[in-house]
């Protein structure tokens, strides 16, 4: 394990009058260091990008990867797809700014928590869509693909993952997939919610994806992190899923340092050595 210096409230673009920042966690590495963006969970309506700063993303970064914590604007401020606009403006500051700071950006990872895993996901699945790309940000000429992907129990199928029981709708929270699609009911626009989908998005041009759930998970199912890595590999693309028994929606099993270290090992795989 490395030391790890913290960089706070960088201002990465801005969005309808909005300041977007990111903190970035340096660990003291010979050369440039490689680097995911992280993007927290919380229903794209709370959360922070300091959630887990010490207990996950600063231990992350002491095992030799740079992590960019990364806000985005909310479903209240705005709806999808400026999520993922933000997103990729975020990954293009990066190439533009990262150098200065000793980051390699030739390659760049994306991680995320439940809906910060959804935003991590779109980000990785949709290189090459142009409405996706947004106009976010001063760094329009740099690319904002990702080169690998970290998905934590984060949704896949925001129709599915969105639909309730009569009993279900009344003792648990209303889903979030409907703020965030500026839907009063998910299933009132069908279309827009598999446009919306990483599952409609899945190809053989993916990047390799680490999946990681709690078999416990009563907010967002395993079902969809299942179904994600079901979709990848029959695409043709590389996929590895992890199961962790007895851990329930952002369970501190995910932040064990065995958990953290073998999420870094993959990171490490498949961003190391590019300057």
């Amino acid at each position: 394990m490395t030391h790890v210096r913290t960089e706070s409230d960088i201002e990465y673009a801005q969005a309808d009058g909005v300041s977007l920042d990111l903190d970035l966690y340096l660990p003291a590495v010979e050369g440039p260091a490689p680097v995911v963006l992280y993007l927290h969970g919380g229903g794209w309506q709370v959360g922070d990008k300091r959630d887990g700063a010490a207990e996950r993303l600063e231990l992350l970064a002491s095992y030799g990867i740079a992590v960019a914590s990364a806000n985005y604007r909310f479903a209240a401020q705005a709806t999808y797809p400026a999520q993922v606009h933000d997103v990729k403006a975020a990954i293009r500051w990066l190439r533009a700014n990262g150098g200065q700071y000793g980051l390699a950006t030739e390659r760049i990872g994306a991680w995320g928590a439940s809906a910060g895993a959804y935003l991590a996901s779109m980000a990785g699945l949709t290189a090459k869509n142009v409405e996706l790309e947004g106009a976010v940000g001063d760094h329009l000429d740099q690319p904002s693909r990702v080169d690998a992907v970290v998905h934590w129990f984060g949704q896949s199928d925001l129709l599915a993952n969105s639909r309730r029981t009569w009993l279900e709708k009344e003792i648990l929270n209303p889903p979030f997939e409907g703020p965030l699609l500026g839907l009063a009911d998910v299933a009132d626009d069908v279309a827009a919610a598999r446009a919306a989908s990483p599952l409609s998005w899945v190809s053989a041009d993916a990047p390799p994806f680490l999946i990681a759930h709690g078999d416990r998970d009563r907010v967002t199912p395993v079902s969809e992190s299942l179904a994600l890595h079901d979709a990848l590999v029959r695409a043709g693309a590389e996929s590895t899923m992890i199961l962790l028994g007895g851990a329930g929606h952002e369970g501190e099993e995910f932040d064990r340092p065995d958990h953290l270290r073998l999420t870094a090992a993959f990171l490490l795989s498949h961003l190391a050595g590019a300057a």
